[in-house]
């Protein structure tokens, strides 16, 4: 043990003095110090190795990331006591679901007629969905779209409430490169989408869904197995001509050329086996898509042949044919089927999971002792990949360096720092590493609904997030604009820094800023720019430029400390013109509504930690603590719902909005404005 951590010590110490002469070579050597760079190497090295398991919400190494900033605040000289008695202030958040027990599901006919299904093999539960019991009439749905400007909507018209409904996947036309459905994000429309059918279905009032795979897909399939067989089978006649025209004494030769024809004979007859194995109805697995903790109602993914039978005891024709009559004219088929009814439970179980922020204190002393300031970074990443990650299908461990592993190490230094100074603070310092900031800026949303000290004597607060990848000395600080006292003061500190500093006014973004900015304190963002390695595998310490986020630790001690020290208080001012910043979905245009999602709330509807001043939902009365439950007769249960319901409306038109405030239901007129 002792050798490993004498070599270690002696690479973070090569990397310090390596640090040190580019400094000198770049002209900065009375702004670098080694042992900064050594120590910040060394830290990230650490929460940044696969180890910590990318420090995904649910892995032992976000705990055990936990547990080396605590004990690193407290090394510093912190007190670490002040969230119940320790560093961590623990919450639960739902991360995930699990099949529970009972899961059935049967379709009845006229005069008693029943299909028993069976899981695994005719249906599947959908993890999006959620538990309960229903028996319901059944209505064919087709694809479930609402495209009103495409003058296709398969559930106007007719009423489906308190019905199950039977949704096709994908859309009509698929294979028509000009159709309304043919273009989108990733090479699908938005129409396609599980979440769109899903909040269009439940929005109508639907009890359940039962979705059922397209048969257009699986025809698809089929052909290019054919086409890949096509291709194996060309190189054979390659391989023919090159054994033919071997030198018939050259054994080897012959032999070699044998061997290939052989070869690409073998490919071909797999290919062409492959083609009779193509499965074209498969059911979505249990997880896939996620999970959706305020669903509408049960889901169930059923096949082809099981609803089949329903279709055509009821009107006389498979899903095939009715496929075939939408493409045709782009007319929805949507019917109810006399006589039939579906019964099912589905168990649907939510896993809930501990996290934590690592709290730490340097309390002030005089006059000014009660006010206080926060500074902190997200220490979580995204783990292994998943919905978070940009490489899907990857399941390395995603190691997040930069994403946040620099912030982190940033705000330990800082702490070693102030928790080294002599001279007492004049007001008191609040060290904060927030979690689950990648699943929703959970841990920041949570400190500001359970503050450890009054959030109207919180003053001011100073965020990190990926600092560690200066270039150009472009150093990016956001919520410049949130107080009359940040653009001078930067301007100044910069005047021995000499960052390219490109200050952007917003206080809302994706980082735990915007937990505080929307209860009105004043923030600074501080950020070094996005990389290609950004929420992917690669993002690994060495790519960090060390000398670089120690000048920017620099920077943010100095306006800490003044922000600490100073008489006069940073005083927040409202940046008009942002919101709606964090919307999940990409693909086709929406109005500007001004909307600041409160993504740490889990209550039903889409809740809102704030509006931005001069916006359409400012100025409709829609206010901070509100959760949309309605949005122009649209139910809303999530903010998917809410962004699938603002793209059905247009710039200008007013929009009647429910809100919950307090517990009661309160009816607002919104008009939209353009699209920001």
């Amino acid at each position: 043990m002792r050798v490993l951590f004498s070599r270690r010590s002696a690479i973070c110490w090569s990397v310090g003095l390596l640090a040190f002469v580019f400094a000198i070579r770049s002209g900065r050597s009375a702004e670098v110090v080694p042992e900064v760079v050594t120590r910040l190497t060394s830290d990230l090295k650490y929460l940044a190795s696969d180890e910590l398991e990318g420090r995904g919400v649910g892995t032992n190494g976000l705990n055990v990331a936990a547990d080396y900033v605590a004990k690193a605040f407290k090394d510093a000289g912190l007190n670490v006591t002040k969230a119940g008695g320790d560093s961590f202030q623990e919450f639960t958040m739902t991360t995930g679901a699990k099949l529970g027990p009972t899961n059935t599901l049967k379709l009845v006919g006229p005069e008693g007629k029943t299909i028993e299904l069976t899981i695994d093999k005719d249906f599947q539960v959908c993890s999006f969905g959620a538990s309960g019991t229903f028996s319901a009439d059944l209505v064919f749905g087709g694809y479930a779209i609402d495209a009103k400007d495409d003058k296709y909507q398969d559930l106007e018209g007719i009423d489906v409430k308190g019905k199950v409904l039977i949704v096709i996947r994908k859309t009509p036309r698929q294979g028509d490169a000009h159709g309304p459905f043919a273009a989108g994000h990733g090479g699908q429309s938005r129409h396609a989408d599980l979440r769109a059918k899903i909040s269009n279905a439940f929005g109508k009032g639907a009890a359940a869904i039962l979705f059922v795979n397209d048969v257009a897909s699986g025809k698809k399939e089929i052909e290019q197995a054919k086409q890949r067989a096509k291709d194996a089978a060309e190189p054979v006649v390659d391989a023919a001509a090159a054994l033919l025209s071997a030198d018939a004494n050259n054994a080897e030769a012959v032999k070699a050329a044998r061997e290939k024809l052989d070869e690409t004979v073998k490919k071909v007859q797999q290919q062409r086996d492959a083609v009779t194995k193509v499965e074209t109805d498969v059911l979505m697995k249990f997880g896939y898509a996620g999970f959706n903790q305020n669903a509408g109602g049960p889901i169930f993914h059923v096949t082809q042949a099981a609803l089949d039978q329903v279709l055509q005891a009821s009107l006389k024709k498979a899903l095939a044919a009715l496929e075939a009559e939408i493409d045709q004219d782009l007319k929805p088929r949507t019917v109810v089927l006399p006589g039939w009814k579906a019964e099912g439970q589905a168990s649907v179980e939510l896993i809930k999971t501990e996290v934590k922020n690592v709290v730490a204190v340097i309390e002030g002393q005089g006059e000014l002792a009660e006010e206080t300031v926060v500074i902190g970074a997200h220490y979580d990443h995204v783990g292994f990949g998943g919905q978070n990650s940009l490489a899907p299908g990857v399941k390395d461990v995603h190691n997040g360096a930069d994403d946040n592993g620099s912030g982190t190490v940033s705000l330990i230094e800082l702490a070693r720092r102030f928790g080294a100074r002599k001279e007492p603070l004049k007001r008191r310092l609040v060290f904060i590493a927030f979690t689950a900031e990648e699943l929703g800026l959970f841990g920041s949303a949570r400190y500001c609904t359970e503050p450890i000290y009054p959030l109207d004597k919180t003053v001011a607060m100073i965020n990190m997030d990926m600092v560690g990848r200066l270039k150009e000395e472009k150093l990016i600080v956001y919520g410049t604009g949130t107080s009359a006292h940040w653009k001078g003061q930067l301007e100044r500190l910069n005047g021995a820094s000499k960052f390219e500093l490109v200050m952007k006014p917003e206080g809302f973004g994706p980082s735990d800023q915007s937990s505080f900015y929307a209860k009105k304190i004043p923030v600074l963002h501080f950020f070094t720019g996005t990389h290609s390695e950004y929420h992917r595998p690669g993002d690994d310490w060495n790519l960090i430029n060390y000398p670089g986020m120690a000048r920017v630790v620099d920077m943010v001690e100095q306006i800490t400390l003044e922000t600490v020290q100073s008489a006069e208080k940073p005083q927040y001012v409202e940046v008009k013109g942002s919101g709606d910043q964090a919307q999940t979905r990409s693909g086709g245009s929406r109005p500007y509504f001004g909307s600041i999602p409160d993504l740490g709330n889990e209550t039903p509807g889409y809740a809102l930690s704030g509006v931005s001043g001069g916006s359409p939902a400012d100025k409709g009365g829609v206010k901070a603590g509100d959760v949309i439950v309605e949005f122009g007769k649209n139910k809303i249960g999530s903010l998917d719902d809410f962004d699938l319901a603002l793209r059905k409306f247009k710039s200008g038109e007013e929009v009647e909005v429910i809100v919950l405030r307090k517990g009661e239901r309160v009816t607002l007129k919104v008009t939209l404005g353009q699209p920001k």
